[in-house]
Formats: structure tokens, sequence, C-alpha cells
């Protein structure tokens, strides 16, 4: 039995009637990532010894006792390795502690297991900017899985993982779960702890669940989400039961449908896809209106503004002086100099390039400072729809996922690959991506995902609305 095939609660049920012991299920993940991962790419490392160890004294009593959860890999996880997919880090630094995430799965008795590909330090679209190995979509391998978390998105579509955590910064969560067909969650802006995590960009970044189905994304969030006394942007708000929020149904909800999310640029077979789910909801005694978001069309810009920013501010720590790499140089600038050309992949540098101009002087506020206001605005619209409607529903991606290269030497193409998904990190919302059907493109069958977005703190209702869809 491949027990990576398995979602939470049947895993659980397996370990409750003695069929199967987290040791064995740790051993028969291990083995599928060994016999099939080097195709897909989408582990980084693991460590059976490691997690059989924990293994032996997990309590299987607790919610999630004895589950192996993948790691995105730059998520502390104490005594794993956290290199962000770079050369800079990978093989020369060892976490200490565990990121709050990782701390309460472990109090809730999960086993964090195996490291997931991604784009280095969370910067692309579609997991080919890792500077390890690209990785790719198990639908098919010729095309991309979706980024920055395309290593979780793939392990569990794959069943080389039963669920995985990733992180969302503009939607690389949500992206890679669509093009991957499972479920992915981007929480409300500090509605989960960023301890632990290495930032991208410190306004965005939010850390969430990558799961074979909404109720594990529920079970998933229910554990990692609530205040945590070592990030300051956490909220102190109680954890509702997500769980119980499923079989609430969705009669009597309102829907918001943007006519900016179904504008041209939209595949019409992705259009259709997203259509029919819709349909799903209104057969299920949801309500759906038109509504327009009108600063939508800056939200690329605005985003590929502030979160450059924020990544030079962020990545300046990685200097191979205190950890990492180090390329040892005459005097302190040329080691600098050395050290991040021969860490940082092109990708990193080319925000790093472009977020330390928006910064610098005589372009801040004609930049930097002009996108934080035009951010507000978005957020203002947003709040304004929320006003009228409980949910908002789009296309996650407007194709199914490209070929691997198709887009890699058009950075702004690729850039338009999350026009759907940045808005939602830019206004500090919720959403997920539900599967939502497939496409047929080259002779293969491509997943396609639903975009759900809540607003603040807003995660029952996306995820009841996720699971109308998902139970049809």
């Amino acid at each position: 039995m491949n027990t990576a095939a398995l979602d939470i609660a049947t895993l659980r049920e397996a370990y409750d009637a003695g069929d199967l012991t987290p040791a064995d299920a740790l051993t028969g993940i291990a083995r599928e990532i060994e016999n099939r991962d080097g195709e897909l790419g989408s582990y980084l490392s693991h460590d059976l010894e490691l997690a059989l160890e924990e293994a032996r004294d997990v309590d299987l009593s607790l919610p999630l006792g004895g589950v192996p959860i993948a790691i995105k890999d730059l998520i502390s996880a104490r005594g794993q390795p956290c290199g962000c997919a770079s050369q800079i880090l990978t093989g020369k630094y060892i976490a200490p502690y565990d990121a709050t995430v990782v701390r309460r799965l472990r109090e809730a008795g999960a086993i964090p297991f195996g490291r997931t590909n991604m784009d280095e330090f969370a910067m692309g679209s579609s997991t080919e900017n890792s500077g390890i190995r690209p990785c790719r979509n198990p639908h098919d391998p010729d095309r991309i899985p979706g980024g920055s978390s395309g290593g979780s998105a793939a392990a569990v579509a794959a069943d080389l993982a039963v669920a995985a955590l990733g992180t969302d910064t503009g939607g690389s969560i949500r992206q890679p779960a669509s093009h991957c067909g499972i479920v992915g969650l981007k929480p409300t802006y500090g509605r989960v702890s960023r301890y632990g995590l290495v930032a991208f960009a410190s306004s965005l970044d939010q850390a969430g669940p990558m799961t074979k189905s909404v109720a594990d994304a529920a079970r998933l969030l229910q554990v990692i989400a609530g205040p945590c006394q070592f990030d300051s942007t956490c909220l102190d708000e109680p954890v509702p039961d997500y769980v119980a929020a499923l079989e609430d149904g969705i009669d009597g909800m309102t829907i918001g449908l943007p006519r900016e999310y179904f504008a041209d640029g939209l595949d019409s077979r992705v259009r259709e896809r997203v259509e029919a789910a819709i349909e799903k909801l209104e057969g299920q005694g949801a309500k759906t209106v038109e509504i327009t978001l009108p600063h939508l069309d800056y939200a690329v810009a605005t985003y590929y503004i502030i979160a450059t920013a924020e990544a030079s501010a962020n990545l300046a720590r990685f200097d191979g002086v205190r950890y990492g790499l180090r390329e040892e140089a005459g005097d302190l600038i040329s080691h600098y100099e050395k050290t991040r050309a021969a860490g940082f992949g092109d990708e990193v540098k080319r925000r790093i390039i472009l977020g330390t101009y928006v910064l610098s002087s005589g372009y801040y506020d004609a930049y930097y400072l002009r996108a934080q206001k035009v951010r507000t605005l978005i957020r203002d619209d947003f709040r304004k729809a929320f006003e009228t409607v409980d949910v908002i529903a789009s296309p996650v991606c407007p194709t199914p996922a490209f070929r691997i290269g198709e887009k890699s030497s058009d950075p702004l193409e690729m850039y338009l690959a999350d026009i759907y998904t940045i808005s939602a990190n830019l206004a500090g919302i919720c959403g997920i991506s539900v599967p939502c059907g497939t496409v047929e493109e080259g002779g293969k069958t491509l997943p396609t995902g639903l975009q759900l977005i809540g607003k603040d703190l807003g995660e029952p209702d996306i995820l009841r609305a996720a699971y109308a869809v998902e139970q049809g």
C-alpha cells in the first residue's frame, strides 16, 4: 500500500484499526520517494531515520497523531536542512529551532518529513527557478507544477506526501495547487505565524496547507493557526472550528464574480471549468452577483514593486559572514560580491536589483511609496465588495500549466501568471484553490482550479464553499 495516497482522515482510520503504524507510513512514503521522485524532483531531501525516531514516541490520540507532513524548504524544522532551494544555504545550514507552524504540527502529533522543492527563496511561479533542480508536474512531466511551492504541490498530487505545508506571497500555494489538482489555502495575513519562515516579502508572506481534500486543509489550518508571541504581526484572535464549518452548507451565501477576473486573457477552457464550478455553488443555494474591483489592473505592478523592495532588504542578511556559502576575497566588498554572485540565482538577483532600485534615493516616492498607496486602494476595493458578498470566486490561473522553459526568457510573461492571485496578498485576505475539472492539451489531462477569496478571517466561508465544490 502507498500510504502517501491516503488523506489524513483515512490514514488515521488505518492507525486506529491497527492496519498501519506511523513507522509503516514513513517507510512506505520514503520508498515511494526513492522509486518515483527522480523524475519529478518534488523533494530536495528526506531523513527517514530522524522521522522514525519521532514516530516511536508519537501520541496517536492527538489530532494529527502519526501523520507525516512534507515541509517547504524555507520553513525551519529543528535538526533538518533549510536551504530555500538555494546554493547559498543548501548543504550549509541546519535549522536549530522549529518554526511556529512546525512546532504546532509536532504538538498535534504530526511528523515533519521531507523538504520539498521550490523556486529559490520563493521567487518564481514555476519552480523552474530552484537553485538545486527543477520540479515537474505529475500530470505531465514536461510541464511546470507551478510555484513557488511547486514541490509541495507535486508531492501531494503524485501521492508522495499525505499533505504538505507551503507559503504564499503572491499565489505560491494557490497557483501550484491549481496546476497540480490539489487543495491549497492561503490564510489571512496574521492568521498563521511567520516565525521561522525565511522571509521573501514580510508584509505578504503566509504559510498554509496543501492537501488532497478541503477537509484536510481545514484540519491542518486548525492546528497551525493562532496567535504567536514571536510574531508581532500575528493576530490575537480565537481560532474557530474549521472542520465543523464545512458542514454548515452554503445555502444563502452570496458569491461575487469580479468582471475584471473574467476578461480577455483567460483561457476559454479554464473559464468553462470555473463557470461550471460556480454553477455547482448556485445549485446548492448560493447566489451570484457581478462585482467590480476597479484597481485590479494595477495589482501586478504594485506587487512587484513592494515584493522586490522587501526582498532586497530581507536577503541582505545573506552575506557569507554569519552562515551559508562563503567565497573568500581580499576585502569585504569583494567578499560580498563573490558570495552573492555564486550563491544567488538569476531570478533572485533580478528581484534584488529591482527592489534596491525602487528603494533608492530619488525613486522611493515615485515607486515604493506610490505602490503602497495603490495597495490601500486595492484593499479598499475588496473591503467594499465584502459589504455585499460573502465570498469572491475567480480562476486561479489564466491557463493550464505551461511547458517547462516556455516562459523562461520572458520574465514579464512569467509574472503575469499570478495575475489572479496576487491581489489577495496585497489586501491581506484569505484565498483557497480547489480543483474544478481538467482540460486536454497535447494529449495530456491537466487540472485547473477555482479560487475562492474571503474577507479578513473569512477562512470558514471559503472552506465551506470549497467543500461544496468538492462534494459537487
